[in-house]
């Protein structure tokens, strides 16, 4: 699904402008990609602005890879007869994962990809210290999960291009559609000062875990 409500000459509320400074931030030591899955970035049920989110996870993931990172895929297990139900097609990853010591993934029953599932233990067997967490839904599972890691005392940068989600629909007599972008947006924001959420997918660098 493409973001019609955009112009195609103009930045949307999550894309900067073309000139604007890419901030020089320290690297972190781990990537947590959250439920790319195929039900959330093809087809009808795609998010918006799908296309583009895929570009920047898989160079974040390409660039995890390259520089020693740890790189943890989450893959949520939605209930019976949705979307993303396992073993549906829905549910599988988009991205082809390489399975390894730095690369590994994590299924997970909740929104919080901390939640009931080893990835705290991943972190700490690993020696992580700062993560960079995308993927969708911004005011869900990658909220959720960025907001445990703070919690837990990691250095957290949330890529503000590189989570995404869907419009919250309108309710009448209450409130209007609010478009994905805002929602992305504000959810980032609510994580409050600690996170870092305002760089570009672009500006994250990688290490090897210890060592950011």
């Amino acid at each position: 699904m493409t973001d019609s409500t955009q112009p195609t000459d103009a930045p949307t509320p999550n894309t900067p402008a073309a000139d604007t400074p890419v901030p020089d931030l320290p690297p972190v030591d781990a990537l947590i990609v959250v439920d790319v899955q195929t039900a959330f970035v093809t087809g009808d049920g795609a998010v918006p602005g799908a296309e583009r989110l895929v570009d920047r996870t898989t160079d974040l993931i390409a660039r995890a890879r390259r520089d020693g990172a740890l790189v943890v895929h989450l893959q949520n297990d939605g209930p019976p007869g949705s979307e993303d139900e396992p073993h549906t097609p829905g549910w599988e990853l988009h991205h082809r994962v390489e399975p390894g010591p730095r690369e590994l993934v994590i299924r997970k029953p909740e929104d919080d990809g901390f939640r009931r599932t080893p990835l705290g233990g991943v972190l700490t067997g690993a020696g992580v210290r700062a993560v960079a967490v995308c993927g969708v839904m911004s005011e869900m599972c990658v909220q959720a999960t960025a907001r445990t890691a703070l919690a837990r005392g990691y250095r957290v940068v949330v890529p503000h291009d590189a989570h995404a989600t869907q419009d919250v629909p309108a309710v009448p007599g209450i409130a209007e559609t609010v478009p994905a972008a805002t929602v992305s947006r504000v959810a980032a924001y609510a994580l409050g000062s600690d996170a870092e959420v305002t760089a570009p997918a672009a500006a994250v660098t990688f290490t090897a875990p210890g060592r950011a």
